[in-house]
């Protein structure tokens, strides 16, 4: 662990794309002396004008600090670019988007290399780096030492949330989030799709469904704790079978709004055959044990 200050305020940053370049000017207006390489060196350009030193490689650029972080395309390029780089001694952050099962296997990689080893899961996207009051942060996991060695300087852009020793933890909390998502704004077009073709003001709908949406979305406490208590009838307000027997009017009133029902129909399916495994008389939890393979 260093005691020298300017250490602690200085780094490496591998990669200038529009994360990349949103994390470097966070910490050059913090006052971090910030060493920065990209592939396409016109990028650097103007984070040189705001005080960035530019490195002509790779390998120059993991010299110069101890604290290396990484923001590239995907995982094969943190593999090339750092591959004839020294790795003895460093502090690797990735920031690259993964799976967890690469973020494990760049983590034996990195510590045969000699370096201590963090994943991250940027919870948010350019405009919100750097803006304290945009909600967004970064999933961390992996070295709890690194992390907390260089904890103030990973807070400068956004905030952190540090999930566990398990380097492949960041990138499964970042995609279990990415994915209800995905599923909200099913949701979601599912919704506006029904409405669209009637005098109905649009943004008016739009608050009535983020109110609903924000009400509904509590029931993941629900959730969380009828999976740790295996107990799945616990709380239930709605059962599973009364749902199912709801669902008919959903395909029902978009086939008369003339919408497709394929955004509905895969988890209407799901929640069918949990019901005709004799669970009717729990909620939706038990559709996670469908999707278990």
């Amino acid at each position: 662990m260093h005691d020298n200050a300017s250490a602690n305020k200085s780094l490496t940053l591998l990669g200038l794309g529009a994360m990349g370049a949103a994390l470097a000017r966070t910490w050059l207006a913090a006052g971090y002396s910030l060493t920065v390489w990209n592939r396409t060196p016109a990028r650097a350009e103007a984070l040189a004008a705001d005080g960035a030193t530019v490195a002509a490689t790779a390998a120059e650029a993991v010299a110069a600090n101890r604290l290396v972080v990484a923001c590239l395309l995907d995982d094969a390029s943190v593999g090339d670019t750092l591959a004839g780089a020294d790795l003895t001694g460093k502090d690797l952050v990735n920031l690259t988007t993964g799976t967890p099962d690469q973020a494990r296997e760049r983590a034996a990689w990195a510590r045969e290399r000699g370096a201590r080893f963090l994943d991250g899961g940027i919870m948010a996207v350019p405009p919100m780096i750097g803006v304290p009051e945009s909600g967004g942060y970064v999933f961390y996991s992996g070295s709890r030492a690194l992390f907390d060695e260089h904890r103030e300087a990973l807070a400068v852009p956004t905030g952190t949330n540090y999930v566990g020793e398990d380097a492949g933890f960041a990138a499964l909390h970042d995609v279990a989030l990415l994915s209800a998502m995905n599923g909200m704004f099913a949701g979601m077009l599912q919704a506006f799709a029904l409405v669209k073709r009637e005098d109905i003001d649009l943004a008016n709908f739009a608050s009535l469904l983020v109110s609903w949406l924000t009400a509904m979305a509590t029931a993941a406490h629900q959730t969380a704790a009828q999976l740790a208590s295996g107990d799945y009838t616990q709380g239930v307000v709605s059962n599973l079978a009364m749902q199912v027997a709801g669902n008919s009017t959903l395909l029902r009133t978009a086939e008369e709004q003339r919408v497709s029902p394929e955004l509905l129909t895969p988890f209407m399916a799901l929640m069918e055959r949990r019901v005709a495994d004799g669970h009717g008389d729990e909620d939706g939890t038990g559709v996670v044990d469908l999707l278990l393979k």
